[in-house]
């Protein structure tokens, strides 16, 4: 989403403990030592948000709208849908398989279990991209940006397959951008649980 709103940033990694809890450094940042986490000072003032799509939102209004709802009801329902609906619904469900496949034995039953859900959430995501090629609209938006890593981890993790051909032309879409690709060579790769 910087790149896409062409801000400048730097990015600070803190690697996690094999426990995968939060380093210290990272902890000082924000108590609960969560990433993604931005840090922004602004005439003296610091801003720490956790949460990814708080993150959108404040970028959203920093840059004074760009990205934000597009115009209309429904463009401004959609995003706003869409915005929270990628960590409320689509990730839980995506992190569950992800772990419980971790498992051995009990896992594979737990996963044969979620992934129906998981079905339920790329079915309905299929069928609204269908109608459109953003998540909101005709054009790209904070609500595309969250729904593009859990995307991004079914593709990688579960199997492009299971994305029907109007999500993997949308992820597609996504990988196009200059700004994924700079975000890419700026950040790194994505690192989904192994």
């Amino acid at each position: 989403m910087l790149e896409e709103l062409e801000a400048e940033y730097d990015i600070r990694r803190y690697e996690r403990r094999v426990d995968m809890r939060a380093p210290e450094e990272l902890k000082k940042v924000h108590p609960l030592g969560k990433s993604p986490v931005i840090e922004d000072v602004v005439d003296g003032h610091r801003t720490v948000f956790v949460e990814t799509g708080a993150i959108c939102e404040y970028l959203v209004d920093r840059s004074g709208g760009l990205l934000g709802p597009l115009d209309g009801a429904d463009g401004i329902r959609r995003y706003q849908q869409f915005l929270h609906y990628a960590e409320g619904s689509v990730m839980p469900v995506l992190f569950a398989l992800l772990v419980v496949a971790q498992v051995p034995l009990l896992g594979r039953f737990a996963a044969r279990k979620v992934r129906p859900m998981l079905n339920v959430h790329l079915d309905y995501i299929e069928a609204e991209l269908a109608s459109r090629p953003w998540f909101a609209g005709d054009a790209i938006s904070a609500a595309d940006i969250m729904m593009s890593f859990p995307l991004e981890a079914v593709r990688a993790k579960v199997g492009l397959e299971h994305c029907g051909p109007s999500t993997n032309a949308w992820l597609d879409r996504i990988h196009a951008r200059p700004a994924y690709l700079r975000a890419l060579a700026k950040g790194g790769p994505y690192r989904f649980i192994d």
